[in-house]
């Protein structure tokens, strides 16, 4: 990678930011081997420029007082520096007593957020457990939209793929705001300078329609937003769904050749009329059968979900209604598309106008061994992360007894913060590959410090599908750290050097004699790419790339699969929610004269989870999690804005800073979710926030995901106590 120099002995390299998953390119200025100043990369044509606050504050991250500059060893209630190579030493040497006793899957690894912002995080990380022989591995996706991932076992996929943003006609964004989040479904409103985007598209005729209990960043830009009271997105789905089916406005041709069960799914919809709709959600009748023709009329144009209604009750039906507006409406690809951009990073695959069948994606994503808990399959290979509790405190074969955490924060992230620690203070072994001390590293036996992003080599591979084109970057490390610290890949392979286990990637297995370049390992990874490795290295900066347009190809000759849009799991489901008072009934306790409120989850722009909550400048723009209220609400309590408040849900309670927000429907509580500590640090809500993850309960969750209710959350507040 070249670098430009000026002659205050400053140079200049390009890369890309991976303090998200954006991958918004860059100019990194580094003077004496530090990282002084980032920008936008102005040369980039898909980014021209853009960047937001959290990567320009990549020099305080990477120069942060504070940051891991060495591996730690807990010695009783402190922690003593070792090298990593000792850390690793005796991390490895404890590893292999516990399989020797007890078998591989009594070791575990949990991948965070962190995790996917790296190329050789997450893949090193799957294939080391797998050469582990375990398959106890867990990830943020399985607490973290994990229907979005799946339903497709419910109702099918389309293999040509959904119809492209650049083409829509209207998109529909469902508790979504990749203005501030950076990240959304494809064929919705491109994550990557999502505002510009946006912009350009409405200049052409894009109609927006938003729904979303706050009247966010994206809410503002709509052409017609629906605030509904949070967890009754089913109900409001279904009601549109009614109006799309009985006013004959879906796709004929579409559903005659290729969908099941519509007639099933009609009638499991008629008795959601619009009144009724409009009484359980809060929203106007008028709205809804706007919203719902506005959409059908289309005639291009998806409809995605993001975390909060992805993570509220009832959370794979309503992901599985999502679905069925895109399928009825016909929202896919047909033969002689071209597919806007299979990825550049990813191997060639063919695209066909054909379903592959729910059956036939439940062998593909729900494979794998069985777990010991509660009987949900597994997802993509992964266990449901939200299981580990109890995966650690069922004895028996198969217990979890070490736990790796990679690039997670797990103690305010997972949902059931109590549940969560009583599970973690018995494992025999927990450690953590982090940068920082976070909440998770203080209760860890071992903290293995960690690289940053402009210290390794690195292509953006979680987005590489989502671009608009045929777009990548390479960047080399930008500079070498002089003290010790490990990426995640060396991390892992230092280990399997010790434990002898072999880590096969997709172009071959990493020579355990003889450690590899980051360079050689990416080569590895990435071995089946549409363009090679070593020409993307070639290109200093982002670069489109003019490769051989592929079209959606006709159905294969014996194709006979159909859409399966109403199964009867999830029909089953729907008729329940026609009986409820309110989606909160899921949540075990609720009682509905005590939990008159509901909390939901938001975006901030300035930190991504719990990531960037130390860094002084990003603090400057909110040092907590703030309790957003609507003004009704904070008025009847008898608070202020600023009043510390007590938010209790039937599980538990958490501390909260009052801020009170007219963009919110009444009877709202809005907060970031993986804020605070352990609850012996509520007192220091003011300076770290509070874990939102801690009102989630476990004993109740999704039959299909695993996942508890972590939005829409039934709460009380009332004015602190003792303070």
């Amino acid at each position: 990678m070249t670098a430009s120099k000026s002659s205050l002995d400053i140079t200049t390299h390009k890369s890309f930011c991976r303090f998200c998953h954006a991958s918004c390119a860059i100019e990194v200025d580094v003077a004496d081997g530090r990282v002084v100043k980032v920008r936008g990369d102005r040369d980039n044509s898909m980014f021209r420029g853009y960047t937001c606050i959290k990567g320009r504050e990549l020099p305080a991250q990477h120069n942060h007082p504070d940051r891991l500059r060495s591996s730690l060893r807990r010695k009783g209630d402190e922690f003593e520096k070792i090298s990593s190579e000792q850390a690793l030493d005796e991390i490895a040497e404890r590893l292999r007593a516990i399989m020797d006793k007890h078998g591989p899957r009594a070791v575990a690894v949990y991948c965070g957020t962190g995790a996917y912002q790296c190329a050789t995080g997450l893949n090193v990380a799957k294939a080391w457990m797998k050469g582990l022989g375990s398959p106890s591995f867990y990830s943020s996706v399985t607490i973290d939209q994990p229907a979005k991932v799946i339903i497709s076992t419910q109702i099918g996929m389309w293999q040509g793929g959904v119809q492209s943003f650049a083409s829509a006609d209207v998109v529909m964004m469902i508790g979504n705001n990749p203005l501030v989040s950076s990240f959304s479904p494809q064929g919705t409103i491109p994550a990557f300078s999502a505002a510009d985007k946006l912009r350009t598209a409405k200049r052409r005729g894009l109609r927006l329609i938003c729904i979303d209990p706050r009247k966010t960043e994206l809410a503002k830009q709509a052409d017609l937003h629906l605030q509904p009271i949070p967890g009754e997105d089913p109900t409001l789905l279904a009601g549109m769904l009614r109006v799309v089916l009985t006013e004959d406005l879906y796709d004929h041709e579409f559903c005659e050749d290729f969908v099941e069960g519509l007639n099933e799914l009609r009638e499991a919809i008629l008795p959601f009329d619009l009144e009724s709709v409009s009484a359980q959600t809060g929203v106007p009748v008028e709205q809804i059968d706007a919203a719902a023709r506005m959409f059908a009329e289309g005639p291009r144009g998806i409809a995605g979900t993001g975390t909060g209604p992805s993570m509220a009750p009832h959370s794979t039906l309503m992901e599985h209604l999502v679905a069925c507006l895109n399928v009825v409406c016909g929202r896919f690809n047909r033969e002689g598309d071209q597919i806007i951009n299979p990825g550049v990073l990813s191997p060639r695959q063919d695209y066909k106008a054909q379903v592959a069948t729910a059956s036939t994606m439940q062998k593909v994503f729900r494979s794998g061994d069985a777990p010991r808990v509660r009987g949900i399959a597994p997802i993509l290979g992964e266990q449901p992360t939200s299981s580990i509790p109890e995966e650690i405190l069922t004895e028996g074969e198969g217990q979890i007894r070490a736990l790796i955490n990679i690039g997670g924060n797990p103690v305010v992230a997972f949902p059931d913060q109590l549940k969560t620690l009583e599970a973690f203070s018995k494992l025999e072994l927990h450690v953590t590959h982090d940068v920082h001390m976070c909440a998770t590293a203080r209760l860890c036996d071992y903290v293995v410090a960690s690289t940053l992003s402009l210290e390794r080599a690195d292509v953006p591979t979680t987005i590489d599908p989502w671009f608009e084109t045929h777009y990548t970057q390479y960047t080399s490390a930008i500079v070498e750290p002089d003290f010790d610290v490990i990426s995640e890949w060396e991390f892992l392979y230092g280990l399997a050097q010790r434990l002898g286990t072999p880590i096969k990637l997709a172009g071959g297995a990493l020579d355990l004699e003889v450690k590899p370049s980051s360079d050689e390992v990416l080569d590895l990874l990435y071995a089946k790419s549409r363009v090679p490795l070593s020409e993307i290295r070639k290109r200093d900066g982002g670069n489109v790339y003019d490769l051989e347009p592929i079209h959606v190809l006709p159905a294969d000759p014996e194709s006979t699969g159909r859409f399966t849009v109403a199964p009867k799991l999830l029909m089953s489901e729907l008729e329940q929610v026609l009986g409820e008072t309110t989606s909160a009934e899921q949540v075990p306790d609720f009682n509905p004269d005590i939990h008159t409120l509901r909390l939901i989850s938001r975006r901030l722009r300035h930190v991504l989870n719990s990531t960037g909550q130390h860094i002084p400048g990003l603090r400057a723009k909110g040092g907590t999690n703030y309790a957003y209220m609507h003004p009704d609400d904070v008025e009847s309590i008898g608070l202020r804005d600023g009043d510390l408040v007590d938010i209790s849900s039937p599980r538990a309670s958490i501390r909260g800073v009052v801020a009170v927000s007219d963009d919110l429907r009444p009877g709202v509580v809005s907060m970031a979710h993986s804020w605070g500590g352990t609850p012996a640090d509520d007192a220091s809500v003011r300076e770290i926030g509070s874990p939102t993850g801690r009102l989630a309960d476990l004993r109740s969750y999704d039959a299909i995901t695993g996942l508890p209710c972590m939005s829409a959350i039934p709460v009380s507040v009332q004015r602190a106590e003792g303070v």
